[in-house]
């Protein structure tokens, strides 16, 4: 890494809700997977819960601005104590506990630190998805009437030696000094202060960073920093990728439409794939799991329990089908290439506009074809850290809805006022 720039990683002084025995009531997941029905829940649980300045709405009686309320807010919520500063700089390792879909428990453990706020040429952090002017704007309107960091970007650290997990392993013991659940998540929070900080932000900035979630974020907040270069770090919550409780679930795809012909679908299907069939009594993920260890797989579920195994032949050639990307990293992508050569051919062959919808939960995704709500489900093996990342250097972007990384990082556990950012301090 270049010696002139700034250390990537740094403690900060964090805000946080007094009182942390009403925590589970305060915080809600990132302000982009909550729903309109669920930033209702989360409102209606605590007025100070987070879900009022990340998703505000203008105040009573309409017409006002909802960013200027949302600063308002928070500077009540300053005022009268619900949300104080921490002593000093600090990082704060969290560790979350949660279930898989198939049952099995899993420990991730993570740190809120303060990242440098750079333009992507550093290649300091990195991204591997593209992305939309509008959640921008938003963001950035919000950051500019708040001047803080009311939730964190997803990095991942290389730790290639490990020694970023073993250290957080380490200070995710003892009796935390906050606790709360979301959404059947189970979180803890240690405050780390002095030297043990300053060696935690050492070890998580060593290398490279690479954006899990959290893209539209880690951009506004680089606009921002250009606007007021002394609020150039952004509230990040940094995991190592050897950590192992990291998972990422596979984003199923669900088509619904008329007018679609298995027996056409898979005709076509057999000039890029081994095509064959699922007995009833298998299990579909393990199956999956089972087909795809070497080479591309999905499992269609189609109507009547007509489910059917796609493997790319191994012979196949791909490099001159367009939309499947400018890379080799990307062409390589099973989601990638399910997306070109399965998704987008379901999609094309009704006689029905057909819409598509994402989800992890491969249940929801049978049922849907199951009750005759969906013309197809696409069923996918999950993308692993190290493509994401040969994605991310080759400088290249993943399909839409590559990713989903869980548990989501919870907002509301810790804030961060912005320095520099001529606000008044």
């Amino acid at each position: 890494m270049n010696a002139e720039l700034p250390p990537l990683v740094a403690p900060f002084r964090g805000e946080r809700y007094a009182g942390g025995d009403r925590l589970s009531a305060l915080i809600a997941p990132p302000y982009d997977v909550i729903s309109r029905e669920d930033r209702a829940r989360y409102a209606a649980l605590d007025p100070h819960n987070i879900v009022h300045l990340i998703l505000p709405e203008a105040p009573s009686g309409g017409g006002g601005d909802r960013y200027a309320h949302a600063a308002a807010l928070l500077a009540q919520w300053r005022a009268s104590g619900v949300v104080q500063p921490d002593a000093g700089d600090s990082v704060y390792v969290v560790a979350q506990d949660y279930a898989l879909p198939s049952g099995e428990r899993r420990t991730r453990i993570g740190m809120f630190a303060a990242v440098r706020a750079e333009p992507f040429e550093a290649r300091r952090v990195r991204p591997h998805e593209k992305t939309h002017s509008a959640p921008k704007a938003d963001r950035l309107a919000l950051l500019r009437a708040t001047a803080a960091n009311l939730e964190s970007i997803f990095l991942l650290a290389p730790d290639a030696d490990r020694k970023l997990a073993q250290a957080l392993a380490r200070r995710a013991t003892g009796v935390p000094a906050a606790h709360a659940e979301l959404d059947g998540v189970r979180i803890r929070l240690w405050i780390a202060a002095g030297e043990a900080a300053t060696e935690l932000a050492r070890l998580a900035g060593q290398d490279r960073l690479y954006i899990a979630d959290g893209h539209h974020r880690y951009e506004t907040a680089v606009a921002y920093a250009r606007e007021y270069p002394g609020a150039d770090r952004v509230l990040s919550f940094i995991v190592s990728a050897r950590d192992p409780g990291l998972t990422i679930l596979p984003t199923h795809r669900i088509v619904f439409g008329t007018g679609r012909d298995p027996a056409k679908l898979v005709a076509g299907w057999r000039e890029w794939f081994e095509v064959g069939r699922v007995a009833p009594c298998m299990d579909r993920l393990e199956r999956l799991a089972e087909l795809g260890r070497g080479r591309t797989a999905c499992i269609v579920a189609l109507p009547d329990d007509y489910d059917v195994t796609l493997v790319l032949k191994p012979d196949v050639k791909l490099d001159g089908i367009p939309g499947l990307g400018k890379s080799p990293q990307v062409r390589g992508l099973d989601v990638a290439r399910v997306e070109t050569l399965v998704v987008e051919r379901i999609l094309g062959a009704g006689t029905a506009t057909p819409s598509l919808a994402y989800t992890p939960d491969a249940r929801a995704a049978f049922d849907a074809v199951r009750s005759g709500r969906a013309a197809a489900a696409v069923l996918l093996n999950p993308t692993k850290v190290e493509e994401v990342f040969g994605v991310a250097d080759a400088g290249d972007f993943m399909p839409p809805k590559s990713t989903y990384f869980v548990p989501k990082v919870p907002s509301g556990v810790v804030m961060r006022r912005l320095e520099g950012a001529m606000r008044g301090y």
